[in-house]
């Protein structure tokens, strides 16, 4: 029996099956057969095979007909050979890996298969001695000379993630332990192959993504969503097989099951409402973000065209993959009607059949979007009272505190950011009472106690400067929509950040005069090249602000996955951990930074501190700023629930992070030490930042829970401060009429007013 009826799936694009595909299933068995993939291949004995019946009923011929229906025969036959290669690879490495739990014999063995993806064409491989490696070296002989350098190097970083994170899930099944949620929808990504299966769509399609564009956030989430979306569905159709036959305890439905502590029917509809609202964030960024970036960059008609069939064809892959997944014997799906379902009261008669599957499978994505476009901002919630956190960490305290208060005053007062600013005119976006309050030198003394006076001054200047920024874009271009000017403001902000340490413009605000003062006295003693990586990390920060302007602007509250990812940058943690990193710039190889246990080190430490920021802050954003960016509340939207649940939900994530945390440094730290055969500099470096990421997390909760920022007696204090009156008193009843009709269909009744005259509390 199957432990769960099939959820009601999204599927917003009509699939469509390639003509080809006979074609491609009597070449891709021939191939299979070729490279010793296939029971019968008597010639190279002592390999893991499929049986021919088996690898008829799996039918990866029609998964890739359907989710490549406009490729040629030529490119259906190569990419259906890469989709025979990665099945099969998953297959002998559960069968030789992971029920045997030989992690080193995996270890060695997944290094290896890397030499068979020479980026430069000139590169030599080693001698191939098995199906995977005979495999992998005739696909990557055939598609390299079709394809650009660009495309190899994404390729081929896809393909070794997929390969070599392998380790991952196979450490989780030899401990017998479930992920957390954060932790499995990111690693899944990584092993999953669904970022492989993207860069293939090019491939099939003959366009390539330009490269100047690739690694942008619309490019990005474009990828990502597709790959969250194809392996949470993947999820749900193998639960059974995966949980009963195989072990295996990388389950997106399973991690949720476990998480929530529910059923595992109640686990997959909680898991396909995250497929849900995968969709929509694609299909969001698709309409709203892309044909902008086209803009800015300036992108040909070449290059659009390529875009959009990239686009399209991401498209394709989801609907043609569901369809697969509902026919293959790989997966559950007994009893499933393949046939286009009936809606009933829907129009019949002829012609009336294709308008009844669309809407079906339609519904599902409507009722997520109402959800995310129905929230009531302004709500009164009141004070949320918190649980017992857990956090492990003592708090440490710098000895140069007092000193750092006296400086921190004078540097906000000669910045100007206690004066009045163009759309704030009277009040300014902070006073220098507020200022006192918020106590950004507490803050820095416990996240870098070890710092000198100097250090410890600029810390503190960062957070303020970070947070002024963070509170100056809504109060300024919030309450007018006016995201046109927000780009501007954001866009000069890379002009006062020089490499080369030259002249920067005349600053015209609080933000440009902070800013340029604290890349003169941060940037100073950097590299050229540690200053390029510093300035990105700062241009992530600020352009995540104008994503929450967007969000707001469309009145949508984020998808759950899209905001925590994002929150990481509005919080300015990147920005932190790129200092960290910076810190240690020639001591620590940069490819250390790059492997997956130092990357989950510091996404676990910035989600603590982020969901710290969230829970304190809810009554502020909620109640009193009108904010749908706050993780209480996108899980409240998510799931449906009342916010104390989602505050109960918040927490045990913090905890299931911060443990996570402490796994990597007492585990998994170690062994990296040995694999990249670290010195003792290298060695201590690492250690040390371990050390910097724990008094991160216990100083920033420690400074929320001392400082009135978020205190009802404070946030009362400064909305009574506002008198009726006044410019600041005409703001506020503004800005609750901007937020507008809520509600399905009511975005576009939501009209851009004049700019208000005061701040907004």
């Amino acid at each position: 029996m199957q432990p769960f009826e099939l959820p009601e799936f999204y599927v917003p694009w009509p699939a469509r099956l390639n003509p080809h595909l006979e074609s491609a299933r009597q070449h891709s068995k021939a191939w299979a057969q070729q490279m010793g993939m296939l029971e019968s291949a008597q010639d190279r004995p002592g390999h893991f095979t499929w049986s021919e019946k088996e690898f008829d009923a799996h039918d990866y011929a029609l998964l890739c007909a359907y989710t490549h229906p406009d490729a040629t025969a030529r490119e259906l036959a190569l990419v259906t050979d890469w989709y025979v290669w990665v099945f099969y690879f998953d297959d002998h490495f559960l069968e030789h890996y992971k029920r045997t739990g030989d992690l080193a014999g995996a270890r060695e063995y997944l290094a290896g298969l890397a030499a068979f993806m020479p980026v430069q064409r000139a590169e030599e491989q080693p001698v191939a001695t098995n199906p995977v490696e005979w495999g992998l070296a005739d696909l990557w002989a055939r598609s390299a000379p079709i394809t650009s350098a660009d495309w190899l190097a994404r390729f081929a970083e896809s393909t070794r993630n997929l390969l070599e994170d392998c380790v991952w899930e196979l450490t989780n099944i030899t401990q017998d332990r479930v992920p957390n949620p954060i932790d499995y929808v990111e690693m899944r990504r990584r092993v999953g192959g669904a970022p492989w299966s993207a860069d293939l769509v090019e491939l099939a399609a003959r366009v390539e993504v330009p490269a100047r564009t690739a690694a942008t956030r619309p490019m990005r989430v474009l990828k990502d969503t597709f790959a969250d979306a194809v392996h949470l569905r993947n999820d749900i159709f193998s639960y059974q097989r995966e949980t009963e036959e195989e072990g295996e305890v990388n389950n997106g439905v399973l991690v949720v099951e476990r998480f929530l502590e529910c059923s595992p029917q109640q686990a997959a509809e909680a898991v396909n409402e995250l497929l849900t609202s995968r969709l929509e964030q694609f299909e969001n960024t698709a309409l709203t973000e892309v044909p902008p970036l086209c803009e800015e960059y300036g992108l040909g008609p070449d290059e659009r065209a390529a875009v959009l069939a990239y686009v399209k064809g991401l498209q394709d892959w989801q609907s043609g993959g569901h369809e697969w997944h509902m026919r293959s014997s790989r997966y559950m799906n007994d009893g499933v009607d393949t046939a286009p379902p009936a809606v009933l009261g829907g129009p019949t008669g002829l012609g009336t059949e294709t308008a009844r599957l669309v809407f079906s499978r339609a519904l599902p994505g409507l009722r997520r979007r109402g959800k995310q476009h129905s929230h009531v901002p302004f709500t009164p919630v009141g004070h949320l009272p918190l649980p017992e956190l857990y956090m492990p960490y003592p708090v440490r305290m710098s000895p140069h505190l007092d000193a750092a208060r006296e400086h921190a005053v004078d540097w906000a007062r000669q910045m100007g950011m206690f004066d009045s600013v163009p759309g704030v005119e009277r009040g300014g976006v902070w006073d220098e009472r507020r200022f006192v309050g918020f106590d950004f030198p507490h803050c820095a003394a416990m996240i870098h106690a070890d710092a000198t006076l100097e250090q410890l001054e600029v810390s503190s200047d960062w957070l303020a400067w970070g947070t002024y920024g963070d509170d100056y874009f809504p109060v300024v271009f919030g309450a007018t929509r006016n995201l046109a000017a927000a780009k501007v403001c954001n866009d000069r902000l890379s002009l006062f950040m020089p490499l080369e340490l030259g002249a920067v413009p005349e600053p015209t605000n609080p933000i440009e005069r902070g800013l340029a003062d604290l890349w003169r006295r941060t940037a100073g003693s950097m590299s050229v090249d540690s200053r390029r990586q510093f300035r990105t990390a700062v241009e992530d920060m600020t352009s995540s602000w104008l994503w929450e302007l967007a969000n707001q602007a469309h009145h949508r509250i984020p998808d759950p996955i899209d905001y925590i990812e994002m929150r990481r940058k509005t919080f300015g943690s990147d920005m932190t951990m790129s200092l960290s990193r910076l810190a240690h710039a020639g001591v620590v190889p940069p490819e250390v930074y790059r492997t997956r246990i130092v990357q989950e080190l510091e996404s676990a430490a910035q989600d603590y501190a982020c969901f710290t920021n969230d829970l304190f802050s809810y009554q502020k954003e909620i109640e009193f700023e009108g904010e749908v960016h706050n993780i209480v509340l996108v899980v409240e939207n998510f799931l449906g629930v009342d916010r104390i649940t989602a505050r109960d939900i918040v927490a045990d994530l913090m905890g299931e992070r911060i443990r996570q945390f402490d796994r990597l440094v007492t585990d998994e730290l170690p062994v990296l030490f040995e694999e990249f055969a670290l010195d003792e500099a290298a060695s201590s470096a690492l250690a040390r930042q371990c050390a910097e990421l724990k008094d991160w997390m216990s100083g920033i909760l420690e400074w929320h829970r001392k400082c009135v920022r978020y205190t009802e007696t404070e946030l009362r204090r400064n909305r009574s401060a506002i008198t009726p009156g006044s410019a600041a008193g005409r703001n506020l009843p503004v800005r609750r009429r901007l937020s507008g009709p809520t509600g399905l269909g009511t975005s576009a009744a939501r009209l851009p007013l004049r700019a208000p005259q005061g701040p907004p509390q």
